[in-house]
């Protein structure tokens, strides 16, 4: 009776047993990563909220200056017109249409 010969594949090892998250390492790591986005997460709620109070703001002058300027022209008697005139030049009109050919290079 022949001994079997044992090969490379017959090695018995514990490498595919060790669960990668049972190792405290893996765990701060983890943890540490979370703790980095939350961190970068609330300099964008910062400044998005910076960026919010600076629109709002705008947005406060714009219609403290439309409110001043409807008194100016109330004060001044000139009022504020129903309708605003058309003016026949600011309609939009076709344009005439170029030649079918394109764009042609002559050499």
């Amino acid at each position: 009776m022949a001994i079997p010969t044992k090969g490379l594949n017959n090695i018995r090892t514990l490498s595919g047993q060790v669960d990668q998250l049972s190792l405290p390492y893996r765990r701060y790591m983890q943890i540490s990563c979370l703790e980095m986005e939350k961190a970068r997460r609330g300099m964008e709620r910062k400044s998005a909220s910076q960026r919010i109070a600076l629109i709002d703001a705008r947005l406060a002058q714009i219609e403290k200056a439309k409110q001043e300027l409807l008194q100016a022209m109330a004060t001044s008697g000139e009022g504020v017109p129903a309708r605003l005139p058309s003016l026949p030049s600011l309609e939009l009109k076709p344009t005439p249409r170029r030649g079918a050919g394109g764009f042609k290079i002559r050499y």
